[in-house]
């Protein structure tokens, strides 16, 4: 066992479960225990694995505790206001503080008939109101699934029934509030057939300190189901965000995830999505904007695991200064899957010589009859782009902004959800020379 690992459990780690939500359903204990116990064998993960080759998390441990808060925090007046500042009308939204539901931040409205929206933490303290594969899986994907089963003090729960229609966006608002927080989300969607609904996770921070945020949601979609997922990352320049998205999708099902990745100092975004049932179709969608010393790493991972089903992947990243990108997709086409179409681009643009990318998309076919395409480039801003603009009267500064720019927006104009979108483009402008006249020129 590791020194570090071992500092962590004279910390007293492992009696962590007997403090949180579901303590008093044996079946609940168990699990944070089992899960915390798998975690204890591996410990965080070395670089000398594959798929952490990138990606050094041994900081994590030095800089802030793993414990998370037993107990809700009283909302700072940063958060209060943070969260007021974001509320959308018309949005039916949870609000969450370092991981705990803050049911005074939040407002649900008016949810259609048999449409559940509520706090895990509840539903764990209630018992047997939540079927328990989902709290209870084993999170094959990182050591990171096992740590947040073990530790979760809260998240959503969304369940849609058969044929239901949710017009409005559900937002799901985390606040990191202090300094050394550890902060474990858990959400859980379960979409029945036919059903339909977006969901909007956004992490963000009030302060520019040393925060851990382990996050799992899991996606459930029946025959027919459409759910449209959008993930947005602002958390402060201090913070380390460690995330996992996995969806398995039946039949005719779709399935869009929408990444964007403005903020935090360490970064990693786990999705996966397994196709079970035929003619389903995915869609991932990314966007990682990176300065000074930032790291974001995207892994995902899509099984074909049925016939004539659709998945599409597009990724882009704009690095500057000395900012690390990672991005391994991999698309896996099982023996069954035939009449698989899958295609998976990444498209990096790098602003100084000091800014590093790290691409790798990946294909296994084990099907006859499919169609399958990927590719990656890695380049500057476009010399005859910028001459063009030049060329018209436009500043050098304004004509790079400009670029960069429509660059983004390839992915920023796939959301649906209309007034999501001119805060992302606004985050990004913010970053640009001369956003403010990009702002005004859109």
């Amino acid at each position: 066992m590791s020194a570090q690992l071992e500092s962590w459990r004279n910390m007293d780690l492992e009696h962590v479960p007997h403090r949180l939500s579901g303590y008093d359903a044996p079946w609940v204990l168990a699990a944070r225990q089992s899960a915390f116990q798998r975690f204890s064998l591996h410990g965080f993960p070395a670089r000398r694995e594959e798929e952490w080759k990138y990606t050094d998390v041994t900081s994590i441990g030095r800089r802030t505790s793993l414990a998370p808060d037993t107990i809700p925090p009283e909302p700072s007046s940063d958060a209060k206001l943070l969260a007021w500042t974001l509320a959308v009308e018309g949005m039916h939204l949870m609000v969450f503080v370092n991981g705990h539901y803050d049911a005074i931040l939040s407002a649900a409205g008016n949810l259609p008939p048999g449409v559940r929206l509520e706090s895990l933490a509840k539903l764990l303290d209630n018992g047997s109101r939540l079927p328990e594969r989902f709290f209870e899986q084993r999170h094959e994907h990182t050591v990171f699934s096992s740590l947040n089963n073990a530790f979760t003090t809260g998240g959503a729960v969304l369940i849609i029934p058969a044929n239901v229609v949710l017009k409005a966006p559900v937002y799901l608002l985390f606040i990191a509030s202090g300094h050394g927080a550890a902060i474990y989300p858990r959400n859980i969607i379960i979409a029945g057939e036919n059903s339909q609904a977006t969901i909007i996770e956004h992490y963000t921070g009030t302060l520019d300190v040393h925060n851990f945020t382990d996050t799992i949601t899991q996606l459930d979609l029946a025959a027919g189901a459409n759910i449209e997922h959008c993930k947005l990352l602002e958390e402060g320049p201090a913070a380390a965000h460690i995330g996992g998205i996995h969806a398995e999708q039946a039949a005719a099902s779709h399935f869009t995830s929408h990444s964007f990745a403005l903020g935090c100092h360490l970064g990693r975004n786990d999705i996966t999505v397994k196709l079970q049932g035929r003619g389903g179709c995915s869609t991932l969608n990314g966007l990682y904007v990176l300065n000074e010393r930032q790291h974001m790493d995207h892994h995902t991972r899509i099984d074909h695991l049925s016939a004539a089903c659709v998945s599409r992947e597009y990724y882009r990243g704009v690095l500057d200064g000395a900012a690390h990108g990672v991005f391994n997709g991999k698309v896996v086409v099982h023996a069954s899957a035939y009449g698989t179409d899958a295609h998976q681009e990444n498209h990096n643009l790098l602003l100084s010589r000091n800014a590093e990318i790290d691409t790798k998309p990946q294909l296994e076919i084990f099907a006859d009859d499919v169609k399958c395409t990927h590719g990656a480039t890695v380049g500057q801003l476009d010399e005859d782009q910028l001459f063009y603009l030049r060329s018209r009267g436009v500043d050098a500064d304004l004509a790079r902004s400009l670029v960069i720019y429509g660059f983004a927006d390839d992915i920023i104009g796939r959301i649906k959800v209309a007034s999501l979108r001119p805060h992302i483009e606004s985050r990004l402008l913010d970053r640009l020379p001369q956003g403010e006249l990009v702002k005004e020129l859109l």
